[in-house]
């Protein structure tokens, strides 16, 4: 059976197409494009994504408004029966949003937008997400973000460091994330939300400006856990 992705798209997505071509360059097959205000997903997928960009123009708060669109019903549904959900920059406060992932995403330290590739030390991989990493490594991934500060209570992170699903940390300080956190798995490590970017390290410095490979080993390393499993 054919590898069935959705790239979720809102009012104020930039990077569902970034998205797409990321997945169709990895896995071959087309990602199939979903409006925000759709009712309902395809059937029989293997992963939905949230894409980065300023749903909703970050009124209120960044991804607050997205979480309430028509499809979020149905991706919420989804996660809850298994289906594995990514959400990269606002992708992720669209899941803290919705309450598929604890913690929230504030304005970053400084009061800055951050665009660089910063160094991520990987540290969870109990999730089909990171099957590509070994634990401990350094990667390089690129991230563009005006709320990407990471912030949850003590008793929150404590949980999540426990139960190993802090999956990223800044391998230095970013955005003033508590404890350097760049990307969180869920209790069953099929959701994953992430500030860094991926999708835009699918290929190497010859073929592109940013350059980089290490985020094409995230998708690669989950289709191949599709197949193991």
């Amino acid at each position: 059976m054919a590898f069935r992705a959705a790239v979720i798209t809102f009012p104020g997505s930039n990077c569902d197409r970034d998205m797409a071509t990321a997945l169709e360059a990895v896995s071959g097959v087309p990602a199939i494009r979903v409006w925000h205000g759709d009712a309902e997903l395809p059937e029989r997928l293997d992963l939905i994504a949230l894409p980065g960009g300023f749903s909703y123009g970050d009124y209120l708060r960044s991804g607050a408004m997205a979480a309430t669109s028509p499809i979020m019903r149905a991706v919420i549904a989804a996660a809850e029966r298994g289906v594995p959900v990514l959400g990269v920059c606002n992708g992720f406060q669209v899941l803290t949003e919705a309450r598929l992932l604890p913690g929230a995403l504030l304005r970053n330290a400084g009061q800055r937008f951050v665009c660089k590739t910063v160094a991520l030390t990987v540290e969870g991989t109990a999730s089909p997400f990171m099957a590509g990493y070994t634990a401990g490594e350094t990667i390089r991934i690129p991230v563009a973000h005006h709320d990407g500060n990471y912030f949850a209570d003590a008793d929150t992170l404590d949980r999540l460091e426990g139960e190993g699903r802090v999956a990223f940390r800044y391998a230095e300080a970013c955005n003033g994330s508590a404890r350097d956190i760049a990307g969180v798995l869920s209790a069953n490590g099929r959701v994953l939300g992430m500030m860094p970017h991926p999708e835009r390290a699918i290929e190497p410095a010859a073929v592109t400006a940013l350059g980089g490979e290490d985020g094409r080993r995230l998708f690669a390393g989950f289709l191949e856990s599709l197949v193991r499993a």
